[in-house]
Protein backbone atom coordinates (compact mmCIF):
# COMPACT_ATOMS: atom_id res chain seq x y z
CA UNK A 1 0.00 0.00 0.00
CA UNK A 2 0.98 3.68 -0.78
CA UNK A 3 1.52 6.01 1.92
CA UNK A 4 -0.49 8.22 3.40
CA UNK A 5 -0.33 11.51 0.61
CA UNK A 6 1.54 14.65 2.75
CA UNK A 7 -1.16 16.98 4.41
CA UNK A 8 -0.54 20.69 3.36
CA UNK A 9 -2.17 23.54 5.36
CA UNK A 10 -2.36 26.99 4.08
CA UNK A 11 -4.18 30.15 4.61
CA UNK A 12 -7.96 30.53 3.31
CA UNK A 13 -9.37 33.41 1.58
CA UNK A 14 -6.99 35.25 -1.14
CA UNK A 15 -4.33 33.71 -1.83
CA UNK A 16 -0.75 35.06 -3.55
CA UNK A 17 2.50 34.17 -5.28
CA UNK A 18 4.20 32.77 -2.47
CA UNK A 19 1.87 30.03 -0.97
CA UNK A 20 0.66 28.52 -4.29
CA UNK A 21 4.48 28.12 -4.81
CA UNK A 22 5.63 26.96 -1.59
CA UNK A 23 2.63 24.21 -2.35
CA UNK A 24 3.85 23.16 -6.03
CA UNK A 25 7.31 23.29 -4.94
CA UNK A 26 6.50 20.62 -2.28
CA UNK A 27 4.30 18.66 -4.34
CA UNK A 28 7.40 19.06 -7.34
CA UNK A 29 9.98 18.16 -5.24
CA UNK A 30 8.74 15.73 -1.83
CA UNK A 31 4.49 14.15 -2.86
CA UNK A 32 3.09 15.19 -6.49
CA UNK A 33 -0.09 13.68 -4.40
CA UNK A 34 -0.07 16.02 -1.35
CA UNK A 35 -3.06 17.59 -0.38
CA UNK A 36 -4.17 21.39 0.43
CA UNK A 37 -6.22 22.64 2.96
CA UNK A 38 -7.06 26.52 3.25
CA UNK A 39 -7.83 27.48 6.80
CA UNK A 40 -7.14 29.55 9.34
CA UNK A 41 -8.32 27.02 11.98
CA UNK A 42 -5.50 26.69 14.87
CA UNK A 43 -6.21 22.52 15.40
CA UNK A 44 -6.33 22.05 11.92
CA UNK A 45 -3.37 23.96 11.81
CA UNK A 46 -1.76 21.85 14.21
CA UNK A 47 -2.59 18.87 12.44
CA UNK A 48 -0.85 18.98 9.20
CA UNK A 49 2.08 17.76 7.84
CA UNK A 50 3.39 21.04 6.59
CA UNK A 51 2.35 24.38 7.25
CA UNK A 52 2.91 27.57 4.44
CA UNK A 53 1.73 31.02 5.20
CA UNK A 54 -0.09 30.68 8.69
CA UNK A 55 0.53 30.06 11.68
CA UNK A 56 2.88 31.99 12.68
CA UNK A 57 5.80 30.15 13.04
CA UNK A 58 8.88 29.54 11.02
CA UNK A 59 10.56 25.89 11.97
CA UNK A 60 11.62 23.52 9.43
CA UNK A 61 12.28 21.11 11.79
CA UNK A 62 8.59 20.73 12.54
CA UNK A 63 7.85 22.09 8.66
CA UNK A 64 6.31 25.27 9.68
CA UNK A 65 6.64 27.99 7.29
CA UNK A 66 5.40 31.43 7.87
CA UNK A 67 7.47 34.47 7.52
CA UNK A 68 4.50 37.21 8.75
CA UNK A 69 5.21 36.73 12.66
CA UNK A 70 7.18 39.32 14.17
CA UNK A 71 9.85 37.43 15.48
CA UNK A 72 11.05 36.68 11.68
CA UNK A 73 12.93 39.40 9.83
CA UNK A 74 14.95 37.29 6.81
CA UNK A 75 14.19 37.91 3.44
CA UNK A 76 11.97 34.84 2.83
CA UNK A 77 8.27 34.57 1.60
CA UNK A 78 6.95 31.28 2.55
CA UNK A 79 8.22 30.00 -0.88
CA UNK A 80 11.48 30.74 -0.24
CA UNK A 81 11.82 29.19 3.24
CA UNK A 82 10.37 25.49 1.70
CA UNK A 83 12.68 25.88 -0.91
CA UNK A 84 15.33 26.33 1.83
CA UNK A 85 14.25 23.36 3.52
CA UNK A 86 14.07 21.46 0.55
CA UNK A 87 17.66 21.71 -0.47
CA UNK A 88 18.92 21.44 3.29
CA UNK A 89 16.56 18.05 3.62
CA UNK A 90 18.50 17.20 0.57
CA UNK A 91 15.37 17.01 -2.08
CA UNK A 92 16.53 19.36 -4.49
CA UNK A 93 19.67 19.84 -5.56
CA UNK A 94 22.09 22.74 -4.89
CA UNK A 95 22.34 24.11 -8.34
CA UNK A 96 18.63 23.52 -9.22
CA UNK A 97 17.93 25.03 -6.28
CA UNK A 98 20.20 28.00 -7.55
CA UNK A 99 18.72 28.15 -10.42
CA UNK A 100 14.98 28.65 -9.00
CA UNK A 101 15.43 30.93 -7.33
CA UNK A 102 17.35 33.08 -10.09
CA UNK A 103 14.75 32.25 -12.16
CA UNK A 104 11.28 33.01 -9.88
CA UNK A 105 11.64 32.05 -6.23
CA UNK A 106 13.77 34.93 -4.84
CA UNK A 107 11.47 37.49 -7.10
CA UNK A 108 8.30 35.98 -5.72
CA UNK A 109 10.06 36.36 -2.03
CA UNK A 110 10.54 40.03 -3.00
CA UNK A 111 7.18 41.03 -4.22
CA UNK A 112 5.89 39.08 -1.53
CA UNK A 113 7.32 41.30 1.41
CA UNK A 114 7.07 44.47 -0.57
CA UNK A 115 10.96 44.75 -1.74
CA UNK A 116 10.06 44.84 -5.32
CA UNK A 117 6.30 45.74 -7.27
CA UNK A 118 5.68 44.34 -10.57
CA UNK A 119 5.78 46.65 -13.61
CA UNK A 120 2.46 47.63 -14.64
CA UNK A 121 1.50 46.13 -17.92
CA UNK A 122 4.77 43.44 -17.63
CA UNK A 123 3.52 39.80 -16.88
CA UNK A 124 5.40 38.09 -14.21
CA UNK A 125 4.58 35.13 -12.05
CA UNK A 126 2.98 36.93 -9.16
CA UNK A 127 0.80 39.24 -11.40
CA UNK A 128 -0.36 35.88 -12.95
CA UNK A 129 -1.70 34.58 -9.96
CA UNK A 130 -2.94 37.54 -8.15
CA UNK A 131 -4.70 37.81 -11.61
CA UNK A 132 -6.47 34.09 -11.31
CA UNK A 133 -7.43 35.03 -7.76
CA UNK A 134 -9.71 38.25 -9.42
CA UNK A 135 -12.11 35.46 -11.02
CA UNK A 136 -12.71 34.93 -7.64
CA UNK A 137 -16.64 35.66 -7.23
CA UNK A 138 -17.44 34.00 -10.52
CA UNK A 139 -14.97 31.12 -11.00
CA UNK A 140 -15.79 28.76 -8.14
CA UNK A 141 -14.95 30.85 -5.33
CA UNK A 142 -10.68 31.17 -3.92
CA UNK A 143 -10.62 27.58 -3.02
CA UNK A 144 -11.14 26.43 -6.43
CA UNK A 145 -8.79 28.94 -8.35
CA UNK A 146 -6.04 28.30 -6.05
CA UNK A 147 -5.98 24.73 -7.11
CA UNK A 148 -5.76 26.18 -10.66
CA UNK A 149 -2.89 28.25 -9.77
CA UNK A 150 -1.15 25.79 -8.31
CA UNK A 151 -1.22 23.73 -11.07
CA UNK A 152 -0.03 26.23 -13.25
CA UNK A 153 3.11 27.05 -10.70
CA UNK A 154 3.91 23.23 -10.72
CA UNK A 155 3.88 23.42 -13.97
CA UNK A 156 6.71 26.25 -14.50
CA UNK A 157 8.59 24.31 -11.69
CA UNK A 158 8.77 21.18 -13.47
CA UNK A 159 9.69 23.67 -16.45
CA UNK A 160 12.69 24.93 -14.89
CA UNK A 161 14.05 21.90 -13.43
CA UNK A 162 13.72 19.99 -17.06
CA UNK A 163 15.51 23.01 -18.65
CA UNK A 164 18.25 22.99 -15.78
CA UNK A 165 18.49 19.08 -16.51
CA UNK A 166 18.85 19.54 -20.12
CA UNK A 167 21.29 22.13 -19.91
CA UNK A 168 23.23 19.65 -17.23
CA UNK A 169 23.14 17.12 -19.89
CA UNK A 170 24.48 19.57 -22.54
CA UNK A 171 27.27 20.40 -20.64
CA UNK A 172 30.07 17.56 -21.63
CA UNK A 173 28.30 17.78 -25.02
CA UNK A 174 29.31 21.46 -25.75
CA UNK A 175 32.59 21.59 -24.19
CA UNK A 176 34.09 18.51 -26.53
CA UNK A 177 32.40 20.79 -29.43
CA UNK A 178 33.95 23.97 -28.17
CA UNK A 179 37.43 22.18 -27.57
CA UNK A 180 37.03 20.95 -30.73
CA UNK A 181 36.61 24.32 -32.54
CA UNK A 182 39.75 25.80 -31.23
CA UNK A 183 41.97 22.52 -31.88
CA UNK A 184 40.66 23.28 -35.55
CA UNK A 185 41.15 26.98 -35.26
CA UNK A 186 37.65 27.03 -36.73
CA UNK A 187 34.68 29.67 -35.69
CA UNK A 188 31.84 27.19 -35.46
CA UNK A 189 31.16 24.98 -32.55
CA UNK A 190 29.31 21.89 -34.27
CA UNK A 191 27.12 19.68 -32.38
CA UNK A 192 25.83 16.56 -33.21
CA UNK A 193 22.34 17.23 -32.40
CA UNK A 194 20.17 19.84 -30.98
CA UNK A 195 20.84 20.73 -27.52
CA UNK A 196 20.32 23.75 -25.04
CA UNK A 197 23.81 24.32 -25.36
CA UNK A 198 23.36 28.17 -24.73
CA UNK A 199 23.51 28.07 -20.76
CA UNK A 200 26.77 25.28 -21.12
CA UNK A 201 28.55 28.08 -24.09
CA UNK A 202 28.48 31.27 -22.07
CA UNK A 203 29.44 28.97 -18.24
CA UNK A 204 32.57 27.43 -20.50
CA UNK A 205 33.87 30.95 -21.23
CA UNK A 206 31.42 31.78 -24.85
CA UNK A 207 32.42 35.47 -24.26
CA UNK A 208 36.13 34.82 -25.14
CA UNK A 209 36.04 31.77 -26.71
CA UNK A 210 37.02 32.36 -30.49
CA UNK A 211 34.21 30.86 -32.14
CA UNK A 212 31.25 33.09 -33.51
CA UNK A 213 28.47 29.99 -34.67
CA UNK A 214 26.90 27.19 -33.28
CA UNK A 215 25.77 24.63 -35.73
CA UNK A 216 23.52 21.45 -35.38
CA UNK A 217 21.01 19.38 -37.63
CA UNK A 218 17.47 20.34 -37.35
CA UNK A 219 14.27 17.92 -38.04
CA UNK A 220 14.57 18.26 -41.79
CA UNK A 221 17.62 20.88 -42.54
CA UNK A 222 20.51 22.64 -40.63
CA UNK A 223 21.14 25.60 -39.05
CA UNK A 224 23.61 27.87 -37.88
CA UNK A 225 23.45 30.27 -34.86
CA UNK A 226 25.09 33.63 -35.08
CA UNK A 227 26.31 33.39 -31.44
CA UNK A 228 25.95 37.00 -29.24
CA UNK A 229 28.87 38.47 -27.07
CA UNK A 230 26.83 37.60 -23.92
CA UNK A 231 24.30 35.53 -22.48
CA UNK A 232 20.96 37.88 -23.06
CA UNK A 233 22.42 40.10 -25.74
CA UNK A 234 20.38 40.67 -29.02
CA UNK A 235 23.48 41.50 -31.06
CA UNK A 236 25.94 38.84 -32.40
CA UNK A 237 29.56 38.51 -32.45
CA UNK A 238 29.63 38.08 -36.17
CA UNK A 239 26.10 38.10 -37.61
CA UNK A 240 25.54 37.15 -40.98
CA UNK A 241 26.46 39.21 -44.28
CA UNK A 242 24.18 41.79 -44.35
CA UNK A 243 23.37 40.51 -48.57
CA UNK A 244 21.66 37.50 -46.62
CA UNK A 245 19.27 39.23 -44.46
CA UNK A 246 15.97 38.24 -45.33
CA UNK A 247 16.28 36.69 -48.21
CA UNK A 248 14.88 32.71 -48.78
CA UNK A 249 14.97 30.15 -51.15
CA UNK A 250 16.60 30.90 -54.39
CA UNK A 251 17.04 34.28 -53.82
CA UNK A 252 19.52 33.19 -50.42
CA UNK A 253 21.01 30.81 -53.05
CA UNK A 254 21.77 33.23 -55.37
CA UNK A 255 23.21 35.52 -53.10
CA UNK A 256 25.33 32.92 -51.17
CA UNK A 257 26.10 31.39 -54.56
CA UNK A 258 25.87 27.58 -52.90
CA UNK A 259 22.80 26.02 -54.23
CA UNK A 260 19.93 24.61 -50.91
CA UNK A 261 20.13 27.78 -48.73
CA UNK A 262 16.81 27.92 -47.17
CA UNK A 263 16.66 30.86 -45.01
CA UNK A 264 18.36 33.98 -43.05
CA UNK A 265 16.78 35.91 -40.31
CA UNK A 266 16.52 39.81 -41.14
CA UNK A 267 18.07 40.17 -37.84
CA UNK A 268 21.11 37.81 -39.41
CA UNK A 269 21.74 35.66 -36.32
CA UNK A 270 20.39 32.52 -37.49
CA UNK A 271 20.38 30.60 -41.12
CA UNK A 272 19.27 27.37 -42.38
CA UNK A 273 20.24 25.27 -45.20
CA UNK A 274 19.70 22.13 -46.59
CA UNK A 275 21.84 20.14 -45.01
CA UNK A 276 25.27 20.12 -43.37
CA UNK A 277 27.63 19.67 -46.38
CA UNK A 278 24.90 23.02 -48.10
CA UNK A 279 26.20 24.94 -44.99
CA UNK A 280 29.93 24.57 -44.36
CA UNK A 281 29.87 25.04 -48.23
CA UNK A 282 28.31 27.98 -47.85
CA UNK A 283 29.83 29.37 -44.46
CA UNK A 284 33.45 28.17 -46.33
CA UNK A 285 32.84 30.03 -49.38
CA UNK A 286 32.35 33.54 -47.39
CA UNK A 287 35.15 33.17 -45.35
CA UNK A 288 33.19 32.62 -42.18
CA UNK A 289 34.79 29.04 -40.90
CA UNK A 290 37.64 30.23 -39.73
CA UNK A 291 38.29 33.12 -36.86
CA UNK A 292 40.08 35.06 -39.57
CA UNK A 293 37.83 37.53 -41.28
CA UNK A 294 37.44 37.22 -44.70
CA UNK A 295 34.61 38.57 -47.17
CA UNK A 296 31.30 37.69 -44.17
CA UNK A 297 30.44 40.99 -43.43
CA UNK A 298 29.25 41.76 -46.86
Amino acid sequence: MSETPLHIVTHSGSFHADDVLAVALVRAFVDPSATVERTRDQARIAAADIVVDVGGEYDPATRRFDHHQRSYDGPFSSAGMVLAWLQDEGHVDPDLAARLRAELVDYVDAVDNGQRTPEFGVPCFSSVIGAIGEANATRGGYNALFGQAAELALALVLGIEAGWRAAREAHAEVDAAMQAAIKSGGSVVELARYIKWKPAYYELGGETHPTDYVAFPGDRDYRVIAVAPTLGSFEEKRPFPASWAGLEGEALSAVTGVPGAIFCHKNRFIAVFESREVAFATLSRWGLTHRERGCGGG
